[in-house]
């Protein structure tokens, strides 16, 4: 697109050119950059930037609004912190109202003319993120060269309009790079998240700018209440519909505001008013079924009544950790990890967790992702707060969502007389783990995204929501991106546990195999008996690969110290497959994951055979990929429990107490 600078003069062939290689909002403000504004791409930067004295009275012109978004932005530049971005607020004129970005990049954001009071509409800077946005009043990408403005190719802008009450633009949300080296793909990840972002400033400004009215929040599904799709209208006192946003339009089937302010609340909704007034005077948190009007649809929704003066909104959601303990300190203790990767994703996850920022842990199988989330946990200033720990995938589908969300008395059968609360609750006030989050049923991930938005919990077979103040760290082996693709993984789910992602090392790249097998062999020693490693079998140790990573190291030590003779393992308390490594079958994680055939009339029981220590090593693999969990382990090797405890007996394995059946 570069060579088209050159042949800008003649308008319409750059325009026709344009049309078919990029996105008709791009060619359409390249149209105006040409034929209305008559911008010279090749001229000189020369920043548009309005005296102090406008922008003040600029800033206050925006009152509550510019509070919330100062709110969203930073929880917005957490989540792609370190990435070359700052997050800019203007208002519906292009100017930058606010800019939240990396202070060390200062330079080269006001190099770049990303500066507060700075002019960004497309007459005065062509085709870019806020200007293109403001001129067509939905979000877009301008990436690099897209830019009208020879002098901006080098910044990638993702700009979403913030909408009012009547659905009139209010301001622009950007994030915008200066880092060259951006792709699309990552810039359709941040546009995403500006999405989110902008949605949830428009919706914090709907709920703030009505304190007199009564504010419906309804979705044709009763999960989706409280989330960034919800409908929302806002009824005065004679019941009559003053305001809604977007989506209570689409759910209503209507195409524009025109067919529903000024109407009765009964011409939108199969009730009278007097309804509304009740259920927000008695319990707004339970939910109401009504049908609407006009196709009979039935809708859930909650009533929030006219707030009292001087009284805070209970009811709006919020976008950051505002329950945060500010006098409680973090704490300072050294992570006990003596990895440089790991220490350092530590104090990076500490910073983030204290600001309500989610962290989500990735790493292959036995990589140590719980171990991690533990000491986060206790680095952090709710380390005196309970640590809850979920495994997705060990919990079945049928159970989940009584475990996460507990449930109702008399729920459903067999259920306690007293009902029970849910891990979510549990973890209240401190930390809540989801482990394997990838395994996480699609039915039940709407929920737990209502939970993260609203932070409050309703119980299976409950109508009142509890509030819930924890701290989520999510983990997995999984490929969560391409699972969305396949539509198994909710895309907002995954940028809402998605603050930051750490990607743990396997034990082989770990500097710290040393420091590992020490612990963990003084975690193996008794009182008076304390467990050494001689220094053929501690070498042998360090310079194995570990497909299983730590939990194999782990399952490995606890064997050998329970077959060595006296205190000190020898290089004979090994597996042979350790101890030869191409004995062993392939120690790749895809080979692990791979389906495993087992043969109940094994032929051969020798310790010493390689198809001995193929078959151990790949039941190991099994049960530890499922928690020791017999039932799930025997089912997905196609073989009985019955024969799965035999198989376990033979090669010695020692499950003790970690099984489950």
């Amino acid at each position: 697109m570069t060579t088209t600078y050159s042949r800008v003069a003649t308008q319409s062939r750059v325009v026709a050119g344009l049309a078919s290689h990029v996105d008709p909002q791009v060619a359409k403000s390249w149209d105006r950059c040409i034929n209305t504004f008559g911008i010279e791409p090749s001229r000189k930067r020369e920043t548009a930037v309005v005296e102090a004295v406008e922008l003040k009275q600029r800033q206050q012109r925006f009152g509550e609004l510019l509070s919330v978004a100062q709110a969203e932005m930073e929880n917005l530049y957490e989540q792609i912190s370190g990435s070359g971005y700052a997050i800019v607020l203007t208002d519906t004129a292009g100017t930058i109202i606010n800019c939240v970005g990396d202070p060390t990049l200062k330079t080269d954001f006001r190099r770049a003319g990303l500066l507060a009071g700075a002019l960004w509409d497309e007459q005065h800077e062509g085709t870019n993120g806020i200007g293109t946005c403001i001129a067509e009043k939905r979000p877009v990408n301008i990436h690099r060269d897209e830019h009208f403005r020879r002098y901006n190719v080098s910044l990638s802008c993702s700009g979403a309009p913030i909408i009012g009450t009547q659905g009139e633009l209010l301001a622009v949300l950007d994030a915008s790079s200066v880092n060259s080296s951006d792709t699309k793909l990552i810039q359709r990840h941040t546009m995403a998240l500006v999405g989110m972002s902008a949605s949830l400033i428009s919706k914090m400004h709907f709920l703030n700018c009505s304190p007199k009215l009564w504010v419906l929040r309804f979705h044709s599904r009763m999960e989706f209440v409280g989330l960034l799709n919800e409908g929302l209208l806002a009824i005065d006192g004679t019941g009559t519909v003053v305001a809604a946003n977007q989506s209570a339009l689409d759910q209503l089937g209507l195409s524009e505001r025109g067919g529903l302010i000024g109407l009765p609340i009964e011409h939108v909704f199969q009730m009278e008013f007097s309804t509304l007034e009740k259920h927000a005077a008695e319990d707004a948190s339970v939910f109401l079924s009504v049908r609407d009007a006009v196709r009979n649809l039935r809708f859930f929704m909650t009533v929030r009544g006219p707030k009292p003066q001087g009284r805070a909104n209970a009811s709006a959601p919020v976008t950051i950790d505002a329950s945060e303990h500010k006098s409680s300190k973090p704490g300072s203790a050294k992570p006990a990890e003596g990895d440089a990767q790991i220490a350092a994703h530590l104090l990076t996850a500490q910073r983030l967790i204290e600001k309500g920022i989610p962290i989500l842990v990735q790493g292959a199988t036995g990589t140590g992702k719980e171990v991690f989330a533990k000491n986060l946990h206790r680095l952090s200033s709710r380390r005196s707060q309970a640590f809850v720990a979920v495994n997705c995938a060990a919990i079945p589908e049928s159970l989940i969502e009584s475990e996460l969300f507990g449930y109702a008395r008399g729920a459903f059968t067999d259920a306690s007389r007293e009902g029970r609360r849910g891990k979510v609750l549990q973890a209240n006030g401190g930390t809540l783990f989801l482990d394997e989050i990838g395994d996480m049923p699609l039915c039940l991930q709407t929920r737990l995204l209502r939970v993260l938005e609203e932070r409050e919990v309703i119980p299976l077979g409950g109508e009142v929501t509890i509030p819930v103040d924890v701290r989520v760290i999510s983990a997995t082996h999984r490929d969560i991106r391409q699972m969305i693709d396949e539509g198994r993984f909710r895309e907002d789910l995954y940028y809402r546990l998605n603050g930051v992602t750490l990607a743990l090392p396997l034990l082989r790249d770990r500097s710290d195999k040393l420091d590992l097998i020490q612990a963990l062999l003084a975690k193996e020693s008794t009182p008076g008996h304390t467990l050494r490693i001689s220094a053929e079998a501690q070498a042998v140790l360090i310079n194995f690969e570990w497909p299983g990573n730590v939990r194999e190291l782990s399952n490995v030590l606890r064997t050998a110290a329970a077959l060595c003779k006296g205190d000190v393992i020898q290089l004979d308390d090994l597996p042979s497959y350790i101890v030869s490594p191409k004995a062993a079958p392939s120690k790749t994680m895809a080979a692990l994951d791979a389906p495993v055939t087992l043969h109940t009339d094994a032929p051969d029981s020798n310790p010493s055979n390689p198809l001995y220590d193929a078959e151990r090593a790949a039941l190991v693999h099994e049960l530890e990929r499922f928690r020791w969990n017999v039932t799930r382990t025997a089912d997905v090797l196609g073989i009985s429990r019955n024969t799965l405890y035999r198989k376990i007996r033979k090669h010695a394995i020692p499950i003790g107490q970690n099984a489950e059946s």
